[in-house]
Protein backbone atom coordinates (compact mmCIF):
# COMPACT_ATOMS: atom_id res chain seq x y z
CA UNK A 1 0.00 0.00 0.00
CA UNK A 2 1.60 3.04 -0.95
CA UNK A 3 1.59 6.55 0.78
CA UNK A 4 -1.58 8.37 -0.89
CA UNK A 5 -3.86 4.74 -0.53
CA UNK A 6 -2.51 4.98 3.10
CA UNK A 7 -4.04 8.33 3.69
CA UNK A 8 -7.06 7.73 1.94
CA UNK A 9 -7.46 4.57 4.14
CA UNK A 10 -6.65 6.60 7.23
CA UNK A 11 -9.57 9.01 6.20
CA UNK A 12 -12.04 6.80 5.73
CA UNK A 13 -11.79 4.84 8.92
CA UNK A 14 -11.34 7.90 10.35
CA UNK A 15 -14.81 8.67 9.56
CA UNK A 16 -16.85 5.56 9.99
CA UNK A 17 -14.94 5.75 13.75
CA UNK A 18 -16.63 9.43 13.83
CA UNK A 19 -19.86 8.35 12.25
CA UNK A 20 -20.34 5.82 14.69
CA UNK A 21 -19.15 7.09 18.11
CA UNK A 22 -21.09 9.76 19.04
CA UNK A 23 -24.10 7.35 18.49
CA UNK A 24 -22.50 4.72 20.96
CA UNK A 25 -21.91 7.84 23.11
CA UNK A 26 -25.24 8.53 23.31
CA UNK A 27 -26.40 5.18 23.48
CA UNK A 28 -24.46 4.90 26.70
CA UNK A 29 -25.78 8.61 27.91
CA UNK A 30 -29.58 7.31 27.46
CA UNK A 31 -28.63 4.02 29.11
CA UNK A 32 -28.17 5.57 32.37
CA UNK A 33 -26.12 4.58 35.32
CA UNK A 34 -25.45 0.64 35.47
CA UNK A 35 -25.55 -2.00 38.09
CA UNK A 36 -23.40 -5.08 36.14
CA UNK A 37 -24.13 -8.44 37.98
CA UNK A 38 -21.28 -11.17 38.00
CA UNK A 39 -22.72 -14.91 38.50
CA UNK A 40 -20.12 -16.84 40.87
CA UNK A 41 -22.03 -20.46 40.25
CA UNK A 42 -20.37 -23.72 41.32
CA UNK A 43 -17.97 -25.37 43.62
CA UNK A 44 -14.45 -23.21 44.22
CA UNK A 45 -11.70 -25.08 43.08
CA UNK A 46 -8.03 -24.33 41.67
CA UNK A 47 -8.32 -26.55 38.73
CA UNK A 48 -11.40 -25.73 36.48
CA UNK A 49 -13.79 -28.50 35.11
CA UNK A 50 -11.79 -29.92 31.27
CA UNK A 51 -15.49 -30.32 30.48
CA UNK A 52 -17.19 -26.86 30.93
CA UNK A 53 -19.27 -27.71 34.09
CA UNK A 54 -19.23 -23.92 35.86
CA UNK A 55 -16.48 -23.61 38.71
CA UNK A 56 -15.30 -21.26 40.19
CA UNK A 57 -11.73 -19.54 41.40
CA UNK A 58 -9.59 -16.65 40.77
CA UNK A 59 -8.20 -17.29 37.12
CA UNK A 60 -12.03 -17.93 35.91
CA UNK A 61 -13.80 -15.31 37.53
CA UNK A 62 -11.34 -12.24 37.39
CA UNK A 63 -12.13 -11.53 33.78
CA UNK A 64 -15.53 -10.89 34.78
CA UNK A 65 -15.04 -9.27 37.82
CA UNK A 66 -12.72 -6.78 36.29
CA UNK A 67 -15.06 -6.07 33.62
CA UNK A 68 -17.83 -5.43 35.97
CA UNK A 69 -15.79 -2.82 38.21
CA UNK A 70 -14.69 -0.84 34.57
CA UNK A 71 -18.20 0.58 33.90
CA UNK A 72 -18.04 4.49 34.41
CA UNK A 73 -21.48 4.65 35.42
CA UNK A 74 -21.39 2.46 38.37
CA UNK A 75 -23.96 2.33 41.34
CA UNK A 76 -22.70 -0.66 42.15
CA UNK A 77 -21.89 -4.22 41.56
CA UNK A 78 -24.05 -7.28 42.00
CA UNK A 79 -22.48 -10.67 42.68
CA UNK A 80 -24.96 -13.69 42.76
CA UNK A 81 -23.76 -17.22 44.22
CA UNK A 82 -24.70 -20.16 43.98
CA UNK A 83 -21.90 -22.71 45.35
CA UNK A 84 -21.56 -25.35 48.09
CA UNK A 85 -17.98 -24.16 48.79
CA UNK A 86 -14.80 -25.58 48.05
CA UNK A 87 -11.00 -24.90 48.33
CA UNK A 88 -10.18 -22.25 51.03
CA UNK A 89 -7.29 -20.17 49.24
CA UNK A 90 -9.41 -19.79 46.22
CA UNK A 91 -12.56 -18.67 48.37
CA UNK A 92 -10.16 -16.05 49.95
CA UNK A 93 -8.58 -14.96 46.75
CA UNK A 94 -11.90 -14.29 44.74
CA UNK A 95 -13.30 -12.41 48.49
CA UNK A 96 -10.09 -10.29 48.09
CA UNK A 97 -10.04 -9.29 44.43
CA UNK A 98 -13.48 -8.35 44.85
CA UNK A 99 -13.01 -6.25 48.37
CA UNK A 100 -10.14 -4.66 46.06
CA UNK A 101 -11.79 -3.59 42.70
CA UNK A 102 -14.69 -2.36 45.25
CA UNK A 103 -12.41 -0.12 47.24
CA UNK A 104 -10.57 1.09 44.34
CA UNK A 105 -14.27 2.09 42.49
CA UNK A 106 -15.70 3.17 45.62
CA UNK A 107 -18.61 1.29 44.67
CA UNK A 108 -20.91 -0.77 47.12
CA UNK A 109 -20.74 -4.36 46.41
CA UNK A 110 -24.03 -6.44 46.88
CA UNK A 111 -24.35 -9.99 46.80
CA UNK A 112 -27.31 -12.68 46.25
CA UNK A 113 -27.34 -15.83 48.18
CA UNK A 114 -29.32 -18.18 45.58
CA UNK A 115 -29.92 -22.00 46.67
CA UNK A 116 -26.23 -22.43 47.84
CA UNK A 117 -23.78 -20.01 49.71
CA UNK A 118 -22.61 -22.83 51.92
CA UNK A 119 -18.68 -22.54 53.33
CA UNK A 120 -16.83 -21.03 50.67
CA UNK A 121 -19.93 -19.83 49.00
CA UNK A 122 -20.32 -17.77 52.26
CA UNK A 123 -17.05 -17.18 52.38
CA UNK A 124 -17.42 -15.13 48.49
CA UNK A 125 -21.34 -13.56 50.02
CA UNK A 126 -19.43 -11.63 53.24
CA UNK A 127 -17.40 -9.89 50.43
CA UNK A 128 -20.31 -7.73 49.94
CA UNK A 129 -21.16 -4.84 51.40
CA UNK A 130 -24.95 -5.78 51.45
CA UNK A 131 -25.82 -9.63 51.82
CA UNK A 132 -29.09 -11.06 50.55
CA UNK A 133 -30.45 -14.33 50.49
CA UNK A 134 -34.08 -15.54 49.64
CA UNK A 135 -35.77 -17.21 52.48
CA UNK A 136 -35.28 -20.88 51.30
CA UNK A 137 -31.90 -20.21 50.28
CA UNK A 138 -28.96 -22.50 52.41
CA UNK A 139 -26.87 -20.01 53.82
CA UNK A 140 -23.18 -20.64 56.48
CA UNK A 141 -21.73 -24.17 56.80
CA UNK A 142 -18.80 -21.85 58.40
CA UNK A 143 -16.21 -25.02 58.93
CA UNK A 144 -13.68 -27.15 57.19
CA UNK A 145 -14.25 -30.67 56.24
CA UNK A 146 -11.77 -32.92 54.65
CA UNK A 147 -12.34 -36.03 52.80
CA UNK A 148 -11.28 -39.19 51.65
CA UNK A 149 -10.77 -43.09 51.72
CA UNK A 150 -9.01 -45.74 53.23
CA UNK A 151 -7.99 -48.65 50.52
CA UNK A 152 -5.36 -50.36 52.35
CA UNK A 153 -7.57 -53.52 52.70
CA UNK A 154 -8.48 -52.97 49.13
CA UNK A 155 -5.02 -53.23 47.58
CA UNK A 156 -4.48 -56.06 50.09
CA UNK A 157 -7.20 -58.16 48.98
CA UNK A 158 -6.38 -57.81 45.30
CA UNK A 159 -2.68 -58.49 45.75
CA UNK A 160 -1.17 -55.29 45.33
CA UNK A 161 1.84 -54.04 47.24
CA UNK A 162 2.32 -50.15 47.89
CA UNK A 163 5.71 -48.68 47.74
CA UNK A 164 6.72 -45.43 48.55
CA UNK A 165 9.83 -43.85 49.30
CA UNK A 166 10.45 -40.24 50.36
CA UNK A 167 12.96 -38.45 52.21
CA UNK A 168 11.28 -35.87 55.24
CA UNK A 169 9.55 -38.24 57.66
CA UNK A 170 5.83 -36.69 56.90
CA UNK A 171 6.05 -36.52 53.05
CA UNK A 172 4.03 -39.71 53.28
CA UNK A 173 1.16 -38.55 55.34
CA UNK A 174 -2.57 -39.63 55.10
CA UNK A 175 -1.99 -41.92 52.56
CA UNK A 176 -4.91 -43.19 51.67
CA UNK A 177 -3.28 -46.57 50.86
CA UNK A 178 -1.89 -47.11 54.26
CA UNK A 179 -3.52 -47.19 57.47
CA UNK A 180 -4.71 -44.59 59.32
CA UNK A 181 -1.86 -42.88 61.77
CA UNK A 182 -2.97 -40.93 64.73
CA UNK A 183 -0.57 -38.30 64.38
CA UNK A 184 -1.27 -37.70 60.95
CA UNK A 185 -4.89 -37.40 61.74
CA UNK A 186 -3.71 -34.89 64.51
CA UNK A 187 -2.07 -32.54 62.23
CA UNK A 188 -4.71 -32.44 59.71
CA UNK A 189 -7.21 -31.64 62.68
CA UNK A 190 -4.26 -28.16 63.40
CA UNK A 191 -4.33 -27.06 59.73
CA UNK A 192 -8.65 -27.12 60.01
CA UNK A 193 -8.51 -25.46 63.05
CA UNK A 194 -6.66 -22.64 62.02
CA UNK A 195 -8.06 -22.18 58.83
CA UNK A 196 -11.36 -22.49 60.64
CA UNK A 197 -10.13 -19.47 62.45
CA UNK A 198 -9.20 -17.46 59.92
CA UNK A 199 -13.02 -18.44 58.43
CA UNK A 200 -14.84 -16.97 61.22
CA UNK A 201 -12.43 -13.91 61.78
CA UNK A 202 -13.29 -12.98 58.21
CA UNK A 203 -17.31 -13.52 58.45
CA UNK A 204 -16.81 -11.18 61.55
CA UNK A 205 -14.57 -9.06 60.21
CA UNK A 206 -17.09 -8.50 57.37
CA UNK A 207 -20.58 -8.52 59.74
CA UNK A 208 -19.60 -7.08 62.43
CA UNK A 209 -21.99 -6.21 64.34
CA UNK A 210 -24.96 -7.80 62.73
CA UNK A 211 -23.71 -11.20 64.21
CA UNK A 212 -25.50 -13.07 67.06
CA UNK A 213 -22.70 -14.69 68.37
CA UNK A 214 -25.12 -15.73 71.05
CA UNK A 215 -25.99 -18.56 68.87
CA UNK A 216 -23.38 -21.60 70.31
CA UNK A 217 -23.53 -23.22 66.55
CA UNK A 218 -22.88 -19.95 64.63
CA UNK A 219 -18.86 -21.26 63.43
CA UNK A 220 -20.10 -24.99 64.35
CA UNK A 221 -20.51 -25.51 60.35
CA UNK A 222 -24.01 -25.72 60.59
CA UNK A 223 -26.49 -24.48 57.65
CA UNK A 224 -29.75 -22.43 58.06
CA UNK A 225 -32.22 -21.38 55.60
CA UNK A 226 -32.28 -17.48 54.25
CA UNK A 227 -34.74 -16.61 57.11
CA UNK A 228 -32.69 -18.27 59.86
CA UNK A 229 -29.88 -16.61 58.58
CA UNK A 230 -31.49 -13.55 58.33
CA UNK A 231 -31.79 -13.27 62.23
CA UNK A 232 -28.77 -14.44 63.26
CA UNK A 233 -26.90 -11.61 61.28
CA UNK A 234 -25.78 -13.90 58.53
CA UNK A 235 -27.21 -11.41 55.61
CA UNK A 236 -28.69 -8.07 55.76
CA UNK A 237 -32.05 -9.20 54.33
CA UNK A 238 -34.05 -11.50 52.36
CA UNK A 239 -34.94 -10.60 48.45
CA UNK A 240 -34.15 -11.66 45.11
CA UNK A 241 -31.72 -9.69 42.63
CA UNK A 242 -33.95 -7.43 40.65
CA UNK A 243 -36.17 -6.50 43.09
CA UNK A 244 -33.29 -5.22 45.90
CA UNK A 245 -31.41 -3.79 43.08
CA UNK A 246 -34.55 -1.60 41.46
CA UNK A 247 -35.27 -0.44 45.43
CA UNK A 248 -31.25 0.34 46.56
CA UNK A 249 -30.69 1.82 42.74
CA UNK A 250 -33.89 2.85 41.02
CA UNK A 251 -32.52 4.66 38.04
CA UNK A 252 -30.10 2.21 37.33
CA UNK A 253 -30.05 -1.12 35.08
CA UNK A 254 -28.64 -4.55 35.38
CA UNK A 255 -26.08 -5.59 32.96
CA UNK A 256 -24.93 -8.87 32.89
CA UNK A 257 -21.02 -9.23 32.60
CA UNK A 258 -20.25 -12.78 31.72
CA UNK A 259 -16.27 -14.11 31.84
CA UNK A 260 -13.83 -14.73 29.08
CA UNK A 261 -13.98 -18.09 28.34
CA UNK A 262 -10.72 -19.26 27.29
CA UNK A 263 -9.40 -19.94 23.85
CA UNK A 264 -9.73 -23.38 23.41
CA UNK A 265 -13.45 -22.93 24.72
CA UNK A 266 -14.57 -20.35 22.51
CA UNK A 267 -12.95 -22.65 19.32
CA UNK A 268 -15.47 -25.54 20.76
CA UNK A 269 -12.58 -27.87 22.42
CA UNK A 270 -11.69 -28.69 25.81
CA UNK A 271 -8.78 -29.91 25.77
CA UNK A 272 -5.78 -31.33 23.81
CA UNK A 273 -6.37 -34.32 21.40
CA UNK A 274 -4.74 -37.14 23.11
CA UNK A 275 -6.16 -40.39 20.92
CA UNK A 276 -7.31 -42.71 22.66
CA UNK A 277 -5.43 -42.74 25.83
CA UNK A 278 -6.15 -39.43 26.12
CA UNK A 279 -10.09 -39.47 25.66
CA UNK A 280 -10.14 -42.46 28.09
CA UNK A 281 -8.36 -40.07 31.06
CA UNK A 282 -10.67 -36.92 30.20
CA UNK A 283 -13.53 -39.14 30.75
CA UNK A 284 -12.29 -40.80 33.52
CA UNK A 285 -11.45 -37.60 35.20
CA UNK A 286 -14.85 -36.00 33.51
CA UNK A 287 -16.66 -38.56 35.94
CA UNK A 288 -14.31 -38.32 39.30
CA UNK A 289 -15.34 -34.67 38.92
CA UNK A 290 -18.96 -35.09 38.37
CA UNK A 291 -19.14 -37.70 41.31
CA UNK A 292 -16.95 -35.16 43.34
CA UNK A 293 -19.61 -32.12 42.26
CA UNK A 294 -22.36 -34.21 43.06
CA UNK A 295 -21.29 -34.97 46.82
CA UNK A 296 -20.75 -31.67 47.23
CA UNK A 297 -24.47 -30.60 45.87
CA UNK A 298 -26.04 -33.37 47.87
CA UNK A 299 -24.90 -32.35 50.92
CA UNK A 300 -28.00 -29.91 50.64
CA UNK A 301 -30.46 -31.46 49.05
CA UNK A 302 -29.43 -30.65 45.84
Amino acid sequence: MNDKSSQKFTATLSDRISEKLPGKLAERAERGPVVPVVKLHGPITPTPSPVSRPSISLQTVESALTRAFSFDRLSGVALVINSPGGAATQSALVAERIRSLADKKEVPVLTFCEDVAASGGYWLACAGDEVYAHASSMVGSIGVVSAGFGMEELIRRVGVERRVHSAGQHKTRLDPFRPENAEDVQWLQGMQQELHTQFADWVRQRRGNSLDESTEDLFSGEVWTGRRARELGLVDGLGNLRDVVSRRFPESHLVSVEPRKPLLARLGMTGPAGGTQGLAAGMAQALFETAENRAMWSRFGL
